[in-house]
């Protein structure tokens, strides 16, 4: 059965919302039955109100449109602290085994709302470049050529931008773990699948574990 979430994410604090709100109808009737009931009341038309708003409409699918030839496979890979993992490495020298596999690495500058608020994103921009150039040249040191820019600090924006500049007919996505990921916990993944009409990879690094293998 189809989720009435937009995402995971959104489902999963519906969930803890509604057993916190439930202890604290337990714990109001224990005080009075009445303030009990009155609780039960405010929290339910709180919880409709936000059902609603996490149900939200469907997104339109956006037809990608394809810039390569029809022999080209062109996959657009998309990741922040987690460029530089293992795992996502080893996913694109998979794919990159295929014949006329075209690489687009994009590295969202990762900056805090304040900094973002203040037009201060030269040093998150630069810490991209940083881990994006690491990243190409390991790829490089490996016979697999990849191109890469920083991307917009929003990845919902800056997916949106490489598409429409690549025309991917692949998007892959990397992440932290579940319960470590900004873009988890937001909906990224499940957007980006939803927004477009391409298949869409997630792959999780787990930069804990790398460092300590």
């Amino acid at each position: 059965m189809e989720s009435p979430f937009r995402s995971e994410a959104a489902a999963f604090r519906f969930l803890l919302i509604t057993i916190g709100a439930f202890a604290l109808i337990v714990l109001a009737s224990a005080a009075s039955t009445l303030l009990g009931f009155l609780t039960f009341l405010v929290l339910s038309g709180i919880a409709i109100a936000m059902y609603l708003r996490q149900r939200g409409p469907a997104p339109e699918t956006t037809q990608v449109r394809q810039l390569g030839g029809p022999e080209e496979r062109r996959v657009l890979v998309v990741a922040n602290e987690t460029v530089a993992g293992e795992e996502l490495l080893s996913t694109i020298s998979t794919l990159a085994l295929s014949e006329q596999t075209r690489f687009r690495v994009v590295c969202p500058a990762l900056n805090s709302r304040l900094k973002t608020y203040t037009s201060d994103e030269d040093p998150a921009r630069a810490a991209a470049q940083e881990r994006l150039d690491v990243t190409l040249a390991r790829l490089a040191s490996v016979g697999i050529e990849a191109s890469g820019e920083v991307g917009d600090g929003d990845p919902l924006v800056a997916v949106d931008d490489a598409v429409r500049t690549f025309g991917p007919n692949e998007i892959v996505i990397s992440t932290h773990p579940p319960g470590r990921s900004n873009w988890l916990e937001k909906g990224v993944v499940d957007s980006v699948r939803s927004r477009y009409d391409v298949p869409v990879t997630h792959v999780v690094v787990d930069l804990a574990v790398e460092a300590g293998a």
